[in-house]
């Protein structure tokens, strides 16, 4: 009997230094899942302020992207009975519609521009301005040299930057 006695003390011994030891084990293994958990956390806010950022921008690329567009009301006057549907890919596109009146003529281009996204938008505003440029200020009044100038004016836009690009419009 003392025989069993000292069995089950000496195993209750070794299993509470054991319990002992794995609950160090887990008490280490805890405080480096919160560290972890901590890190993972922080990132996330750098992330989610970065990504707020960004939609930011975006957003105001838009307005920017929008303030070059015809308003419907000077589409409509110009062209009449006429209807636009326009319906970008993305929040920013490289698609846009131009539109002038000139000598009581109209100028409309659908254009599609390199790129998409904000890339794409940035040239549709380069490429916007370099057609009213062709037409206002330079005189390209024929439809099919007006483009052409357009493309001109917007490759020598990045050269003039030191850019290498493939900018262009369609």
């Amino acid at each position: 009997l003392g025989f069993v006695v000292l069995i089950v003390w000496w195993n209750g011994r070794r299993l509470r230094a054991r319990a002992k030891e794995l609950t160090e084990e887990v008490r280490k293994a805890t405080k480096v899942i919160r560290k972890q958990k901590e890190e993972v956390e922080k990132q996330k806010e750098v992330i989610e302020e970065a990504h707020q950022d960004i939609t930011a921008s975006i957003r105001y690329a838009k307005r920017i992207q929008d303030a070059i567009l015809p308003s419907r009301e000077a589409l409509n006057k110009a062209l009449g009975d006429s209807f636009l549907y326009y319906l970008p890919k993305d929040v920013v596109a490289g698609d846009f519609y131009w539109q002038e009146l000139l000598d009581g003529k109209v100028y409309f281009a659908a254009a599609d521009c390199t790129g998409h996204g904000v890339p794409g938008a940035m040239i549709s505003v380069v490429c916007s301005n370099s057609l009213t440029k062709s037409l206002l200020e330079e005189g390209h009044t024929e439809t099919g040299k007006l483009p052409d100038r357009t493309r001109e004016t917007v490759v020598d836009r990045f050269a003039k930057s030191g850019q290498e690009g493939n900018g262009g419009l369609d």
